[in-house]
């Protein structure tokens, strides 16, 4: 597979923050905030919050872990485009212990989450389907 390499010193990146607030579900809220501001193609560089409910596709896409408590957000990254949010989280337990997988709908916010997108309006993501990984994977477009 070719490596694409976009790079442009004059390549503008618009940046969103949004405080999602108790109740939230944190997959839907990025969606409400990429079709708000029209994102062509993102990332989920950053959430700091917790969740009180957390629904992830763990490894293998076979299985999923759904449960209620107190989690701590200790990482996210995603790759938005209009249609698609392709998010990975991981989240600490009371006792330590991380969980993380694939965001699914179903991941509720504690009492806050502070998130912050990354916009590239020179480009546009959208995803196709790949009969080599059986998913769709991610394509890349210049605007």
């Amino acid at each position: 597979m070719e490596d694409q390499v976009i790079f442009n010193k004059s390549m503008s990146i618009s940046v969103i923050v949004n405080r999602l607030t108790q109740g939230a579900d944190l997959k839907i809220a990025v969606q409400e905030l990429v079709n708000k501001h029209r994102i062509s193609a993102g990332s989920l560089v950053s959430c700091v919050g917790s969740l009180s409910r957390i629904n992830l596709r763990l490894a293998g896409a076979e299985t999923t872990l759904v449960t209620e408590s107190s989690f701590e957000i200790v990482s996210i990254m995603g790759t938005l485009t209009p249609d698609h949010q392709h998010i990975h989280i991981a989240v600490a337990d009371g006792k330590g212990h991380v969980f993380g997988g694939h965001v699914l709908e179903g991941n509720i916010v504690d009492s806050t989450a502070e998130v912050i997108i990354h916009s590239y309006p020179q480009l546009s993501f959208s995803r196709a389907f790949d009969s080599s990984t059986g998913y769709t994977e991610l394509v890349i477009d210049k605007c």
